[in-house]
């Protein structure tokens, strides 16, 4: 039996009023701690950083844990354009046999297969027999650290 995320909750994005954020002029390191400086760059939109292309794009929420290695949890929130082609390395939502599910794209030399980010988990050769679409192309992940 081959697990799988599931997708518990489809939403159409919808950009309806205009949320900036103040952003701050330098990088925050991840390494060694460097002084704070306090100079505001200006603001940020999140609207205009994570949708391209508003008609076309849809907010997912995840359940399971096969895409970890890709930062994708559950309660994970993806950000999925159905405008942009699938191609192969792209993170997607695909439909399998009815199924939704989230993967990364492998697509060469004819094969075509949906690999997981978790070592616990089978990777998805598609056969003939089965139905395959690729419903969407991650664009974006917004998870909660806490």
């Amino acid at each position: 039996m081959t697990k799988t995320n599931s997708i518990s909750r489809i939403r159409q994005a919808f950009i309806g009023s205009y949320c900036p954020l103040l952003l701050l002029a330098s990088n925050v390191p991840a390494g060694f701690p460097s002084p704070a400086e306090d100079y505001i760059e200006g603001q940020i939109d999140l609207n205009e950083q994570l949708i391209r292309n508003p008609h076309s794009t849809f907010l997912m929420r995840v359940s399971g844990d096969s895409m970890i290695g890709a930062g994708i949890m559950t309660g994970s929130t993806l950000v999925v354009d159905r405008s942009i082609d699938p191609r192969h390395g792209n993170v997607v939502i695909a439909v399998i046999d009815g199924q939704l599910t989230v993967k990364r794209l492998y697509k060469q030399s004819g094969i075509i297969q949906l690999k997981p980010e978790n070592p616990e988990y089978q990777v998805i050769t598609i056969s003939g027999e089965q139905d395959l679409q690729i419903w969407g192309v991650v664009t974006n992940v917004i998870s909660s650290l806490g």
